[in-house]
């Protein structure tokens, strides 16, 4: 079996050489949500001041606003333009609501219209929509996954886009997202634990173990299809699981470039210690974690599946093969049992994915990454690369015994 175009080992070791397709909204919304037929549509995106920059679209040009601009003009002027008409939908109208300032925290409901008027986002956007386009600043995956469950909606979120995610990870064909991420999924599922070594620039290796209790693994994989409520995260393309215990170490790299190495006790980020930049931001982390444990339970384990240039924005980097990510804080939205009530305060309450990728982390690198079953052993990434077992899931040659459906 001959493995697609991307999969090749040219274009693996260096992703900004794939070529992909130009960005088409009306593909996009066919692929990911078909049945479109009938279906009314809406966007969400977010600001400070929501009234003042939403009024008449306010915001159009504003350089500060690149996500809110982009799903202006390639998501509301399109859907305008025909779209609508193409797809057999009605509505295109776009909202904004407040800034959440973390990270899958719940959003206020209070919600604007373009003519400035505040509605709320329970009484006239969930109930009257049936999918709904979250193009944000912060994630709102969480919130509108417990939302659409109970307001039976579809939709998705996209947030921090930009021209590299618009022109890569949201060009892409995701019937073979779609394809990878089970085949993936199936290679990976109902490990009983995983086993992640990282070298820092002295040689010194931290491994941190997770226990998985042979759970199914789970797949984003951008497909949205019928009528079940649901909710897509795009850019698509992980495996991922919710830790059922954790202990060792792993490093991690501030947003100010400082290094620390985390301890994890029972599941649980205990402490951080300094490797190298400013102290001040590990008793910052400490302090957060003797105030709100909770902000430092992991709550995710997840694998890149898509080969993808790297965009600056976590929701695709996350997603490219050959990267690993971790995740504290809440995870109900992925069938985890941590829930926003159990943090000591409504803003703790985020979902915080640590990406493991050269470019996010080249202080350090990820050695291997194992997992292991009642019989075997499979390394899956060898030096931030897949490694053979997972190449050889992903063109279709494992044998059948060893995939698990």
């Amino acid at each position: 079996m001959s493995k697609p175009d991307y999969l090749q080992e040219e274009i693996l070791l260096n992703p900004e050489k794939r070529i992909f397709p130009e960005f088409n909204l009306r593909r996009l919304l066919d692929t990911v949500f078909s049945p479109t037929q009938g279906c009314r549509v809406c966007i969400l995106v977010d600001f400070e001041d929501p009234p003042k920059w939403i009024k008449d679209f306010a915001f159009k040009g504003e350089a500060q606003f690149e996500v809110q601009n982009n799903a202006l003009k390639y998501f509301y002027d399109q859907l305008e333009s025909g779209v609508l008409e193409e797809l057999g939908m009605t509505g295109g109208e776009m909202y904004a609501y407040k800034y959440t300032y973390g990270s899958n925290l719940d959003m206020k409901d209070e919600v604007w219209d373009t003519d400035g008027k505040q509605l709320s986002l329970d009484r006239d956007i969930y109930s009257k929509y049936d999918i709904v386009l979250c193009i944000s600043t912060w994630s709102a995956t969480a919130p509108l996954t417990a939302k659409c469950k109970e307001f039976n909606f579809r939709g998705a979120t996209m947030h921090g886009m930009n021209d590299v995610i618009l022109n890569s990870g949201l060009a892409v064909n995701y019937l073979e997202v779609s394809d990878d991420a089970e085949k993936m999924r199936a290679a990976l599922t109902n490990a009983n634990e995983v086993e992640i070594d990282f070298e820092l620039e002295g040689g010194e290796i931290l491994t941190a173990w997770l226990g998985l209790e042979a759970q199914d693994a789970q797949k984003s994989h951008g497909l949205c299809r019928g009528s079940k409520p649901d909710i897509a995260n795009l850019p698509a393309g992980e495996v991922y699981f919710v830790p059922r215990d954790a202990r060792g170490k792993f490093p991690m790299k501030y947003e100010d470039g400082t290094l620390g190495v985390l301890d994890v006790v029972n599941r649980d980020v205990v402490k951080s210690t300094l490797i190298e930049g400013d102290q001040a931001t590990i008793d910052e982390h400490n302090a957060r974690l003797a105030d709100d444990p909770m902000t430092g339970t992991l709550g995710e384990l997840g694998f890149g599946t898509q080969v993808l240039p790297v965009s600056y924005s976590d929701i695709q980097d996350e997603k490219v093969l050959g990267t690993c990510h971790l995740a504290t804080g809440r995870d109900d939205h992925l069938g985890g049992d941590i829930v926003p009530d159990m943090f000591k305060k409504h803003e703790n309450s985020t979902h915080d994915d640590i990406l493991f990728a050269p470019h996010k982390t080249p202080n350090f690198n990820v050695k291997e990454v194992r997992m292991k079953w009642d019989d075997r052993t499979e390394v899956v990434i060898e030096n931030f690369r897949p490694s053979a077992y997972v190449m050889k899931a992903l063109s279709g040659e494992l044998p059948s015994e060893v995939v698990s459906a």
